[in-house]
C-alpha cells in the first residue's frame, strides 16, 4: 500500500509540473483522457511505474482532473504538490461488476444502445459486527473497522496513511437524518469555556487533552528541540507530539459527530448564532509598518477557539438535517435580556452570570444567549428613549434602527 501511495503520489506531482509549464500557445492543457494515454506510454518505459497498478494511478490523474475544474468554487485554488510523508494515500475502483438503477428502482437504460447500464462496485465482505475486510489490488483482501452497522455500497474508496494509522474512506452519502415531528426548536450558543450552550439549559463540551497528554506534549516538544537537526530521534519525538494532536482531533470528530445526530433526531429546528470562524481567529501578527499587539495572547485564543470544533458541529448538523438549520446574528444574543427584552452591556456582570439591569432577572449568561437564539432575536439594537412627562426619560418602544452608541446605561428612570 505504500508502493500505491507513492505511484499516485509520482502521478498527481507530474500532472502540477505538466499544468505548471504548459505552454501559453497552446490552446488548453491536457485532459484527463490525453494524461492516461501518456501514462501508458510512460509505464511502457518506466520499470518502477510498470510496477504499480494502472487503475491506482488513473485515479490519480482523475482526482487531479477534478481538484484542478473545481479550484474556482472549492476555495482552495490551484492543486499543488504532495509531499511524502504528509500526502499519503491513493483511490481504489470497484470491480464488481453490478448493474445500475434509477431513483425510482427502475433499471438505468443506455439511450443509445438500449442496453442496461452497468457500473463498479467495491468487493467488501463483512467478517462480524465489528470488522469487515476489502480488496485493494495487488494488497488481496484487508481487514479494517466498521464504524456503521450497514456494510458500505460505493463505487470507489480512498486509503490514507496518516500518523501510523492506515484509514479507509468509502464514498457514501448517508440518508439525511428525519425530524421527530414534535416541532421543538432549540437554540445553540457557542463559546470557549462552554462549547453549546442550549437553551433548554444543557451545556455540553467537546472533549480535550487530559492535564497529563498535555505534559506528555510539551516533554516531547522539548527533547525534539534538544536533539540534533536531522536526526531520527527528532523525528521520532515529533511523530509522537502528533499522534497526541492527531488524538484530540479524533475526540473533536467523534463528539460533533455525536452531537449533530443527537440534534437532528430530538429537534425539529436548529438555530445557531451567526460567527464568522475565520476572521475571529485570524493573527494579530501584524505587518512590518504596523505590527500587532499581545500577538502571544491572541494565538493562545485562537488555539481555543479552534479546538471547540465550532465549524465542524454547524457543517455536520447541516448534513444530516438540510434544511433544518438556521443561523441567527450573534449581535445582541448576550446583552439582551431573554424575560423582559432589554438591551444593557451592565447585565452581563461576568462570563458565566447575567443580571438584567431592568427587571433583575438572573441566570446564566450561556443559557441567557441560547434562549434568545432559539427565538431568533439576534441583532437587535438599543432600545429607544424618549422623553416623557416632565423631561422623565422613559423607554417606549424598542426599534429595529439602531442608534448611535451613548455612552448611559439603559435603566428607565420612573
Amino acid at each position: 500500500m505504500l508502493l500505491h501511495c507513492a505511484h499516485a503520489r509520482y502521478v498527481w506531482n507530474l500532472a502540477v509540473e505538466q499544468h505548471a509549464h504548459w505552454q501559453p500557445g497552446r490552446k488548453s492543457a491536457p485532459g484527463f483522457a490525453e494524461q492516461c494515454r501518456q501514462l501508458t506510454e510512460a509505464r511502457r518505459e518506466n520499470e518502477w511505474l510498470r510496477e504499480g497498478n494502472a487503475d491506482v494511478q488513473q485515479q490519480a490523474l482523475k482526482d487531479f482532473a477534478k481538484a484542478k475544474n473545481a479550484r474556482f468554487n472549492s476555495g482552495f485554488g490551484e492543486p499543488t504538490w504532495r509531499k511524502k510523508f504528509r500526502h499519503e494515500g491513493f483511490r481504489v475502483i470497484g470491480t464488481d461488476r453490478v448493474a445500475e438503477f434509477n431513483d425510482d428502482g427502475t433499471p438505468k437504460v443506455n439511450p443509445t444502445t438500449g442496453k442496461q447500464v452497468m457500473g463498479r462496485s467495491v468487493v467488501v465482505h463483512k467478517l462480524n459486527r465489528r470488522w469487515a475486510q476489502v480488496k485493494v489490488p495487488g494488497c488481496g483482501w484487508v481487514r479494517f473497522r466498521l464504524t456503521r452497522p450497514e456494510l458500505p455500497g460505493s463505487k470507489t474508496f480512498r486509503v490514507t496513511f496518516r500518523n501510523g494509522q492506515w484509514h479507509a474512506a468509502f464514498a457514501v452519502i448517508p440518508e439525511p437524518v428525519d425530524a421527530p415531528g414534535t416541532g421543538e426548536v432549540i437554540g445553540i450558543d457557542r463559546g470557549v469555556t462552554i462549547t453549546a450552550a442550549l437553551s433548554d439549559g444543557r451545556k455540553l463540551n467537546c472533549p480535550q487533552l487530559t492535564a497529563r497528554e498535555r505534559a506528555q506534549i510539551r516533554k516531547h516538544q522539548r527533547c525534539a528541540a534538544r536533539a540534533p537537526k536531522g536526526s531520527a530521534r527528532k523525528t521520532a519525538e515529533y511523530a509522537m507530539v502528533a499522534r497526541f494532536k492527531a488524538r484530540e482531533a479524533n475526540r473533536r470528530k467523534d463528539w460533533c459527530e455525536k452531537t449533530s445526530t443527537m440534534l437532528a433526531r430530538t429537534c425539529d429546528l436548529v438555530r445557531f448564532e451567526k460567527l464568522n470562524i475565520k476572521n475571529m481567529t485570524r493573527s494579530a501578527k501584524g505587518t512590518v509598518q504596523e505590527p500587532g499587539r499581545q500577538v502571544r495572547q491572541k494565538a493562545g485564543l485562537n488555539r481555543a477557539i479552534l479546538a471547540q470544533g465550532w465549524g465542524l458541529l454547524r457543517q455536520r448538523t447541516e448534513d444530516k438535517a438540510p434544511g433544518r438549520v438556521e443561523d441567527v446574528p450573534a449581535a445582541y444574543t448576550s446583552l439582551r435580556c431573554s424575560a423582559c427584552g432589554w438591551i444593557d452591556k451592565n447585565s452581563r456582570k461576568s462570563q458565566a452570570e447575567f443580571v438584567c439591569s431592568f427587571c433583575g432577572f438572573t441566570c446564566n449568561a450561556d443559557s441567557n444567549a441560547a434562549v434568545n437564539v432559539a427565538a431568533g432575536q439576534g441583532g437587535i439594537p438599543r432600545p429607544r428613549r424618549s422623553a416623557g412627562v416632565g423631561g422623565v426619560t422613559t423607554a417606549t418602544s424598542r426599534s429595529s434602527t439602531r442608534e448611535p452608541q451613548l455612552n448611559w446605561v439603559g435603566i428607565p428612570l420612573f
